[in-house]
Protein backbone atom coordinates (compact mmCIF):
# COMPACT_ATOMS: atom_id res chain seq x y z
CA UNK A 1 0.00 0.00 0.00
CA UNK A 2 0.97 3.83 -0.33
CA UNK A 3 -0.31 7.11 1.08
CA UNK A 4 -0.77 10.08 -0.77
CA UNK A 5 -1.06 13.06 1.82
CA UNK A 6 -2.55 16.52 0.36
CA UNK A 7 -2.90 19.16 2.62
CA UNK A 8 -4.34 22.80 2.15
CA UNK A 9 -7.24 25.02 1.60
CA UNK A 10 -8.23 23.58 -1.69
CA UNK A 11 -7.27 19.84 -0.49
CA UNK A 12 -10.49 18.21 -0.48
CA UNK A 13 -11.69 20.62 -3.55
CA UNK A 14 -8.41 18.72 -5.69
CA UNK A 15 -8.88 15.19 -4.63
CA UNK A 16 -12.82 15.56 -5.78
CA UNK A 17 -11.81 15.75 -9.05
CA UNK A 18 -10.29 12.77 -9.15
CA UNK A 19 -11.74 10.58 -6.27
CA UNK A 20 -15.29 8.81 -7.29
CA UNK A 21 -16.72 7.14 -3.99
CA UNK A 22 -18.76 4.60 -4.27
CA UNK A 23 -21.59 5.69 -1.77
CA UNK A 24 -21.70 8.45 -4.14
CA UNK A 25 -21.15 11.49 -1.59
CA UNK A 26 -18.33 13.47 -2.25
CA UNK A 27 -15.32 14.28 -0.07
CA UNK A 28 -16.46 17.68 0.35
CA UNK A 29 -19.36 16.74 2.10
CA UNK A 30 -17.52 13.87 4.45
CA UNK A 31 -17.30 14.26 8.12
CA UNK A 32 -13.91 15.12 9.48
CA UNK A 33 -11.89 11.59 10.39
CA UNK A 34 -13.96 9.46 8.08
CA UNK A 35 -12.47 6.99 6.04
CA UNK A 36 -14.56 6.49 2.00
CA UNK A 37 -14.17 3.51 -0.23
CA UNK A 38 -14.21 4.78 -3.99
CA UNK A 39 -12.13 4.81 -7.09
CA UNK A 40 -9.09 7.03 -8.55
CA UNK A 41 -10.22 8.08 -12.22
CA UNK A 42 -9.34 11.09 -14.76
CA UNK A 43 -10.58 11.96 -18.22
CA UNK A 44 -11.95 7.81 -18.52
CA UNK A 45 -8.97 6.75 -16.93
CA UNK A 46 -9.52 3.99 -14.00
CA UNK A 47 -6.48 4.24 -12.31
CA UNK A 48 -7.16 2.38 -9.09
CA UNK A 49 -9.51 1.55 -6.27
CA UNK A 50 -8.53 4.26 -2.88
CA UNK A 51 -9.54 4.96 0.42
CA UNK A 52 -10.02 8.80 1.12
CA UNK A 53 -9.64 9.62 4.85
CA UNK A 54 -10.79 13.27 4.95
CA UNK A 55 -9.22 15.11 8.45
CA UNK A 56 -10.73 18.61 8.73
CA UNK A 57 -8.98 21.86 9.97
CA UNK A 58 -7.80 22.84 12.42
CA UNK A 59 -7.97 19.01 13.50
CA UNK A 60 -5.31 17.47 11.23
CA UNK A 61 -1.63 16.89 11.41
CA UNK A 62 -0.63 20.07 9.63
CA UNK A 63 -3.76 22.32 11.24
CA UNK A 64 -4.81 22.49 7.11
CA UNK A 65 -7.60 20.44 5.23
CA UNK A 66 -6.02 17.13 4.49
CA UNK A 67 -6.75 14.29 2.64
CA UNK A 68 -4.78 10.82 2.67
CA UNK A 69 -5.50 9.41 -0.60
CA UNK A 70 -4.14 4.84 0.06
CA UNK A 71 -3.88 3.17 -2.57
CA UNK A 72 -1.85 -0.04 -4.15
CA UNK A 73 1.60 0.23 -3.66
CA UNK A 74 2.55 -0.24 -7.11
CA UNK A 75 5.29 2.88 -8.43
CA UNK A 76 3.24 3.41 -11.80
CA UNK A 77 -0.02 4.30 -9.82
CA UNK A 78 1.84 6.58 -7.02
CA UNK A 79 3.48 8.37 -10.09
CA UNK A 80 0.64 8.91 -12.41
CA UNK A 81 -1.80 10.11 -8.64
CA UNK A 82 1.18 12.54 -8.20
CA UNK A 83 0.73 13.96 -11.63
CA UNK A 84 -2.57 14.14 -11.97
CA UNK A 85 -2.68 15.51 -8.29
CA UNK A 86 0.06 18.37 -9.65
CA UNK A 87 -1.52 18.70 -13.16
CA UNK A 88 -4.84 20.27 -10.81
CA UNK A 89 -2.87 22.79 -8.92
CA UNK A 90 -0.52 20.74 -6.24
CA UNK A 91 2.98 20.87 -5.69
CA UNK A 92 5.46 18.68 -4.62
CA UNK A 93 6.26 18.60 -1.12
CA UNK A 94 9.41 20.19 0.43
CA UNK A 95 11.35 18.04 2.48
CA UNK A 96 9.37 18.59 6.02
CA UNK A 97 6.72 20.26 4.83
CA UNK A 98 3.86 18.63 6.38
CA UNK A 99 5.62 19.28 10.10
CA UNK A 100 7.13 22.75 9.35
CA UNK A 101 3.13 23.70 8.64
CA UNK A 102 2.03 21.62 11.24
CA UNK A 103 4.60 24.20 13.32
CA UNK A 104 3.55 27.22 11.37
CA UNK A 105 -0.03 26.55 12.17
CA UNK A 106 0.24 26.21 15.82
CA UNK A 107 0.05 22.01 16.20
CA UNK A 108 3.22 21.55 17.41
CA UNK A 109 5.88 23.78 18.82
CA UNK A 110 9.67 23.87 17.49
CA UNK A 111 11.19 21.13 19.76
CA UNK A 112 8.12 18.91 19.40
CA UNK A 113 8.79 18.91 15.58
CA UNK A 114 12.21 18.54 15.85
CA UNK A 115 11.24 14.70 17.77
CA UNK A 116 9.37 13.89 14.70
CA UNK A 117 12.49 13.45 12.89
CA UNK A 118 14.41 11.73 15.80
CA UNK A 119 11.14 9.56 16.43
CA UNK A 120 11.54 8.03 12.81
CA UNK A 121 15.09 8.10 12.66
CA UNK A 122 15.25 6.21 16.11
CA UNK A 123 17.11 3.16 16.14
CA UNK A 124 17.01 2.17 20.00
CA UNK A 125 14.36 1.66 22.60
CA UNK A 126 16.12 4.58 24.76
CA UNK A 127 15.93 6.84 21.81
CA UNK A 128 12.14 6.13 20.93
CA UNK A 129 11.13 6.98 24.51
CA UNK A 130 13.06 9.99 24.43
CA UNK A 131 11.88 11.32 21.24
CA UNK A 132 8.35 10.24 21.91
CA UNK A 133 8.41 12.11 25.68
CA UNK A 134 9.36 15.40 23.74
CA UNK A 135 7.03 15.05 20.74
CA UNK A 136 4.19 14.93 23.35
CA UNK A 137 5.72 18.00 25.27
CA UNK A 138 7.69 16.92 27.85
CA UNK A 139 10.94 18.89 26.91
CA UNK A 140 8.46 22.11 26.07
CA UNK A 141 6.53 21.47 29.45
CA UNK A 142 10.01 22.48 31.33
CA UNK A 143 10.91 24.92 29.54
CA UNK A 144 7.33 26.80 29.43
CA UNK A 145 7.63 26.48 33.75
CA UNK A 146 11.11 28.12 33.52
CA UNK A 147 9.64 30.65 31.22
CA UNK A 148 6.86 31.31 33.00
CA UNK A 149 8.49 31.63 36.34
CA UNK A 150 11.46 34.05 35.09
CA UNK A 151 8.81 35.94 32.77
CA UNK A 152 6.86 37.10 35.81
CA UNK A 153 10.20 38.76 37.34
CA UNK A 154 11.15 40.24 34.19
CA UNK A 155 7.68 41.96 34.14
CA UNK A 156 8.31 43.35 37.49
CA UNK A 157 11.99 44.10 37.00
CA UNK A 158 10.81 46.17 33.24
CA UNK A 159 8.00 47.68 35.52
CA UNK A 160 11.05 49.30 37.79
CA UNK A 161 12.26 51.26 34.41
CA UNK A 162 8.98 53.31 33.82
CA UNK A 163 9.34 54.71 37.36
CA UNK A 164 13.03 55.92 36.88
CA UNK A 165 12.55 58.82 38.83
CA UNK A 166 11.63 57.13 41.68
CA UNK A 167 14.77 55.42 42.67
CA UNK A 168 13.42 54.23 45.67
CA UNK A 169 10.76 52.31 43.81
CA UNK A 170 11.26 47.93 43.70
CA UNK A 171 8.71 45.90 42.59
CA UNK A 172 10.44 42.94 41.72
CA UNK A 173 11.99 41.67 45.38
CA UNK A 174 15.92 40.80 45.16
CA UNK A 175 15.96 38.32 47.08
CA UNK A 176 13.24 36.34 45.69
CA UNK A 177 14.58 36.73 42.37
CA UNK A 178 18.08 35.60 43.45
CA UNK A 179 16.31 32.70 44.53
CA UNK A 180 14.78 31.74 41.74
CA UNK A 181 17.53 32.67 39.35
CA UNK A 182 19.93 30.13 41.44
CA UNK A 183 16.68 27.57 41.11
CA UNK A 184 16.23 28.22 37.43
CA UNK A 185 20.17 28.09 36.61
CA UNK A 186 20.56 24.82 38.42
CA UNK A 187 17.76 23.17 36.37
CA UNK A 188 19.35 24.63 32.98
CA UNK A 189 22.64 23.15 33.92
CA UNK A 190 21.15 20.11 34.76
CA UNK A 191 19.10 19.72 31.23
CA UNK A 192 22.39 20.95 29.65
CA UNK A 193 24.53 18.17 30.86
CA UNK A 194 21.71 15.97 29.89
CA UNK A 195 23.35 16.14 26.58
CA UNK A 196 25.71 13.92 26.83
CA UNK A 197 23.38 11.47 27.49
CA UNK A 198 20.88 12.15 24.93
CA UNK A 199 23.91 12.35 22.55
CA UNK A 200 25.10 8.74 23.45
CA UNK A 201 21.26 7.55 22.90
CA UNK A 202 21.43 9.29 19.51
CA UNK A 203 24.90 8.04 18.06
CA UNK A 204 25.50 5.40 20.47
CA UNK A 205 26.76 4.43 24.04
CA UNK A 206 30.74 4.33 23.01
CA UNK A 207 32.40 1.34 24.24
CA UNK A 208 36.15 1.47 23.57
CA UNK A 209 38.09 -1.60 22.67
CA UNK A 210 41.64 -1.48 23.66
CA UNK A 211 44.66 -3.52 24.73
CA UNK A 212 48.04 -4.67 22.95
CA UNK A 213 48.58 -6.01 19.56
CA UNK A 214 47.57 -9.49 19.00
CA UNK A 215 45.28 -10.21 22.46
CA UNK A 216 41.72 -10.20 19.74
CA UNK A 217 40.28 -6.73 19.51
CA UNK A 218 39.10 -7.52 15.96
CA UNK A 219 38.11 -10.88 16.43
CA UNK A 220 35.87 -9.68 19.79
CA UNK A 221 34.35 -6.77 17.79
CA UNK A 222 33.73 -9.30 14.85
CA UNK A 223 31.91 -11.57 17.33
CA UNK A 224 30.30 -9.07 18.92
CA UNK A 225 28.60 -8.16 15.34
CA UNK A 226 28.24 -11.38 14.49
CA UNK A 227 30.21 -10.61 10.81
CA UNK A 228 33.75 -9.99 9.60
CA UNK A 229 33.98 -6.39 10.17
CA UNK A 230 37.71 -6.09 11.04
CA UNK A 231 40.40 -7.74 9.06
CA UNK A 232 42.09 -10.71 11.77
CA UNK A 233 45.48 -11.65 11.70
CA UNK A 234 48.75 -12.64 13.91
CA UNK A 235 50.50 -10.15 12.23
CA UNK A 236 50.67 -7.07 15.15
CA UNK A 237 49.69 -3.59 14.30
CA UNK A 238 47.34 -4.88 11.50
CA UNK A 239 44.25 -2.53 13.01
CA UNK A 240 46.33 0.92 12.63
CA UNK A 241 43.02 2.95 12.43
CA UNK A 242 39.63 2.82 14.48
CA UNK A 243 37.09 1.12 13.36
CA UNK A 244 33.20 1.85 14.43
CA UNK A 245 30.27 -0.10 14.15
CA UNK A 246 26.96 0.19 16.40
CA UNK A 247 24.51 -2.27 17.62
CA UNK A 248 21.54 -2.73 19.83
CA UNK A 249 21.02 -4.54 22.88
CA UNK A 250 18.26 -5.01 25.19
CA UNK A 251 16.27 -1.61 23.18
CA UNK A 252 19.76 0.44 23.63
CA UNK A 253 22.64 1.44 20.64
CA UNK A 254 26.09 1.09 21.37
CA UNK A 255 28.82 2.36 19.19
CA UNK A 256 31.81 -0.24 19.43
CA UNK A 257 34.82 1.45 18.64
CA UNK A 258 37.74 -1.25 17.95
CA UNK A 259 41.46 0.70 18.40
CA UNK A 260 44.94 0.07 17.55
CA UNK A 261 46.80 -2.13 19.69
CA UNK A 262 48.58 -0.20 22.41
CA UNK A 263 52.25 -0.82 22.79
CA UNK A 264 55.07 1.25 24.42
CA UNK A 265 57.60 1.72 21.60
CA UNK A 266 57.20 1.47 17.51
CA UNK A 267 59.19 2.40 14.16
CA UNK A 268 56.14 2.94 12.37
CA UNK A 269 54.69 6.38 12.66
CA UNK A 270 51.13 5.70 10.95
CA UNK A 271 51.07 2.85 14.02
CA UNK A 272 52.14 5.00 16.06
CA UNK A 273 48.80 7.80 15.02
CA UNK A 274 46.47 4.65 15.54
CA UNK A 275 48.05 4.24 19.06
CA UNK A 276 47.32 7.75 19.85
CA UNK A 277 44.01 7.68 18.72
CA UNK A 278 43.53 4.80 20.79
CA UNK A 279 44.25 6.39 24.10
CA UNK A 280 41.93 9.38 22.50
CA UNK A 281 38.90 6.96 22.34
CA UNK A 282 39.39 5.82 25.76
CA UNK A 283 39.51 9.07 26.96
CA UNK A 284 36.08 10.03 25.29
CA UNK A 285 33.96 6.34 25.81
CA UNK A 286 31.35 5.71 27.94
CA UNK A 287 32.80 1.95 29.02
CA UNK A 288 36.15 0.32 28.34
CA UNK A 289 36.73 -3.05 27.46
CA UNK A 290 40.50 -3.67 28.02
CA UNK A 291 41.67 -6.48 26.61
CA UNK A 292 44.38 -9.19 27.67
CA UNK A 293 45.49 -12.59 26.08
CA UNK A 294 45.59 -15.11 29.14
CA UNK A 295 48.06 -17.05 27.31
CA UNK A 296 50.64 -14.50 27.37
CA UNK A 297 50.20 -12.15 30.30
CA UNK A 298 51.19 -12.87 33.93
CA UNK A 299 49.61 -11.68 37.62
CA UNK A 300 51.77 -8.44 37.45
CA UNK A 301 50.46 -7.91 34.05
CA UNK A 302 46.83 -7.90 34.99
CA UNK A 303 47.49 -5.53 38.32
CA UNK A 304 49.64 -3.17 36.29
CA UNK A 305 46.44 -2.59 33.79
CA UNK A 306 43.71 -2.87 36.90
CA UNK A 307 45.71 -0.14 38.27
CA UNK A 308 45.91 1.96 34.88
CA UNK A 309 42.51 1.55 34.12
CA UNK A 310 41.49 3.11 37.69
CA UNK A 311 42.26 6.67 36.87
CA UNK A 312 39.22 6.67 34.12
CA UNK A 313 35.89 7.67 36.07
CA UNK A 314 33.95 5.31 33.98
CA UNK A 315 32.91 1.54 33.77
CA UNK A 316 35.80 -0.79 32.48
CA UNK A 317 35.45 -4.45 31.57
CA UNK A 318 38.85 -6.25 31.61
CA UNK A 319 37.84 -9.35 29.49
CA UNK A 320 40.67 -12.07 29.46
CA UNK A 321 40.80 -13.30 25.85
CA UNK A 322 41.61 -17.07 24.39
CA UNK A 323 40.50 -18.46 27.52
CA UNK A 324 39.76 -21.94 25.77
CA UNK A 325 43.36 -22.27 25.67
CA UNK A 326 44.28 -20.91 29.11
CA UNK A 327 41.49 -21.83 31.10
CA UNK A 328 42.77 -19.45 34.18
CA UNK A 329 40.47 -19.01 37.32
CA UNK A 330 38.98 -15.44 36.91
CA UNK A 331 40.33 -12.57 38.78
CA UNK A 332 38.26 -10.61 41.40
CA UNK A 333 36.56 -7.52 40.39
CA UNK A 334 37.67 -4.17 42.25
CA UNK A 335 36.39 -0.26 42.23
CA UNK A 336 35.40 0.47 38.57
CA UNK A 337 37.63 -2.53 37.26
CA UNK A 338 35.24 -5.44 36.10
CA UNK A 339 36.94 -8.86 35.10
CA UNK A 340 35.56 -11.64 32.52
CA UNK A 341 37.48 -14.33 31.15
CA UNK A 342 36.13 -15.88 27.43
CA UNK A 343 36.95 -17.42 24.27
CA UNK A 344 36.25 -15.11 21.66
CA UNK A 345 35.15 -18.30 19.04
CA UNK A 346 32.66 -19.50 21.71
CA UNK A 347 29.25 -17.82 21.13
CA UNK A 348 27.90 -18.47 25.01
CA UNK A 349 30.91 -16.38 25.60
CA UNK A 350 30.30 -13.16 23.72
CA UNK A 351 26.73 -13.52 24.88
CA UNK A 352 28.15 -13.33 28.56
CA UNK A 353 30.40 -9.74 27.43
CA UNK A 354 27.07 -8.37 25.60
CA UNK A 355 25.28 -9.01 28.88
CA UNK A 356 28.17 -7.28 31.39
CA UNK A 357 27.77 -4.02 28.59
CA UNK A 358 24.49 -3.99 29.26
CA UNK A 359 24.65 -4.01 33.20
CA UNK A 360 27.56 -1.71 32.81
CA UNK A 361 25.15 1.02 31.37
CA UNK A 362 22.74 0.43 33.32
CA UNK A 363 24.94 2.17 35.92
CA UNK A 364 25.14 5.58 33.24
CA UNK A 365 21.31 5.31 32.12
CA UNK A 366 19.65 8.42 33.06
CA UNK A 367 15.94 7.86 34.64
CA UNK A 368 13.14 6.48 32.20
CA UNK A 369 11.48 9.87 33.08
CA UNK A 370 13.99 12.65 33.23
CA UNK A 371 14.09 15.16 29.89
CA UNK A 372 17.05 14.47 27.76
CA UNK A 373 18.39 17.09 25.45
CA UNK A 374 19.11 15.12 22.39
CA UNK A 375 19.70 18.12 20.21
CA UNK A 376 22.88 20.33 19.53
CA UNK A 377 20.12 23.94 18.84
CA UNK A 378 18.83 23.26 21.97
CA UNK A 379 22.21 22.08 23.90
CA UNK A 380 23.89 25.48 22.63
CA UNK A 381 20.45 27.44 23.62
CA UNK A 382 20.14 26.34 26.83
CA UNK A 383 23.65 27.66 27.20
CA UNK A 384 23.39 30.61 26.42
CA UNK A 385 20.08 30.98 28.87
CA UNK A 386 22.56 29.50 31.46
CA UNK A 387 25.11 32.30 30.42
CA UNK A 388 22.42 34.77 31.05
CA UNK A 389 20.87 33.93 34.16
CA UNK A 390 24.14 33.44 36.17
CA UNK A 391 24.81 37.35 34.63
CA UNK A 392 21.58 37.92 36.74
CA UNK A 393 23.07 36.42 39.64
CA UNK A 394 26.23 38.02 39.41
CA UNK A 395 24.14 41.30 38.82
CA UNK A 396 22.15 40.60 42.43
CA UNK A 397 25.60 40.27 43.92
CA UNK A 398 27.10 42.96 43.02
CA UNK A 399 24.00 45.72 43.18
CA UNK A 400 23.41 46.63 39.48
CA UNK A 401 20.45 48.14 38.26
CA UNK A 402 17.42 47.43 37.02
CA UNK A 403 18.04 47.78 33.41
CA UNK A 404 21.02 45.54 33.17
CA UNK A 405 19.27 43.05 34.92
CA UNK A 406 16.19 43.31 32.74
CA UNK A 407 18.72 42.78 29.84
CA UNK A 408 20.13 39.59 31.04
CA UNK A 409 16.72 38.27 32.01
CA UNK A 410 15.59 39.08 28.42
CA UNK A 411 18.49 37.35 27.15
CA UNK A 412 17.60 34.39 29.27
CA UNK A 413 14.22 34.38 28.22
CA UNK A 414 15.13 34.30 24.46
CA UNK A 415 17.49 31.85 24.26
CA UNK A 416 14.55 29.51 25.97
CA UNK A 417 12.56 30.71 23.81
CA UNK A 418 14.42 29.95 20.54
CA UNK A 419 13.93 26.23 21.51
CA UNK A 420 10.44 25.79 21.01
CA UNK A 421 10.23 28.76 18.73
CA UNK A 422 7.97 31.34 20.89
CA UNK A 423 10.83 33.48 20.05
CA UNK A 424 11.50 34.56 16.20
CA UNK A 425 12.90 32.30 14.38
CA UNK A 426 14.20 32.90 10.66
CA UNK A 427 12.95 31.22 7.85
CA UNK A 428 16.57 30.54 7.23
CA UNK A 429 16.85 28.30 10.59
CA UNK A 430 13.67 26.71 9.59
CA UNK A 431 14.64 25.54 6.57
CA UNK A 432 18.12 23.89 8.09
CA UNK A 433 15.68 22.13 10.43
CA UNK A 434 13.18 20.79 8.10
CA UNK A 435 15.77 20.13 5.49
CA UNK A 436 17.04 17.23 7.32
CA UNK A 437 12.95 15.59 6.97
CA UNK A 438 11.82 13.00 4.80
CA UNK A 439 9.76 14.48 2.07
CA UNK A 440 6.65 12.60 3.52
CA UNK A 441 6.80 13.93 7.11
Amino acid sequence: MAIVRVSGPEAVTLCDRFFIPRSGVPLAERRSHTATFGRLVRDGELLDEAVATVFRAPHSFTGEDTVELSCHGSTFIQQRLLEWLIDGGARAAEPGEFTRRAFLNGRMDLSQAEAVADLIASTSAGMHRVAMNQMRGGFSDELATLRTQLLEFASLVELELDFGDHEELEFADRTRLGELADRIARRIDTLAASFAAGNALRHGLPVAIIGRPNVGKSTLLNGLLNEERAIVSDVPGTTRDTIEETLTLDGRLFRFIDTAGLRDRTTDRIEEIGIRRSFEKADQAAIILYLLDLTDSTAADWLEASRWLRRYDKPVLMVGTKNDLARRSPIHTTDNVQVIHISCREPADIERVKQRIVELADTLTVGTHDVIVTNVRHYEALCRAGEAIRRVLAGLSDGLPGDLLAEDLRDCLHALGEITGGEIVTDEVLANIFSKFCIGK
